[in-house]
């Protein structure tokens, strides 16, 4: 039986292929933030020229939702990883800043 995902084992996994490769020095802040932004515009890449309508039916086409995947999958791996390095827990940073939305926005 494998283990349940979480954000602490994932986390894990990807500092354990980091080092397998000695890639730990390439991974400051700096770089990884810079990584980060570029698979994000690689996801907007994908929305680019869409109609709002035809973004809503992206995930019907298989190729399509394969590459919508994958570059969600290195956004959220960039952003572990940086969270990693910086000391910050990623959930707790998130429920954090709804608190902040809720307060800053009311609800009608």
């Amino acid at each position: 039986m494998t283990e349940p995902l979480d954000v602490a084992r994932l986390q894990r996994r990807l500092a354990d292929f980091a080092a397998a490769r000695d890639w730990q020095p390439y991974h400051t802040p700096k770089n990884l933030v810079a990584a980060l932004s570029v698979e994000a515009s690689e996801l907007v890449e994908i929305f680019q020229w869409l109609t709002p309508e035809e973004s809503q039916r992206v995930m019907e086409d298989p190729d399509t939702a394969h590459r919508v995947t994958d570059e969600i999958a290195d956004v959220l791996a960039y952003l572990l990883q940086l969270c990693s390095v910086l000391g910050v827990d990623p959930l707790a940073a998130l429920d954090a800043k709804i608190d902040r939305n809720e307060r800053r926005f009311p609800a009608p």
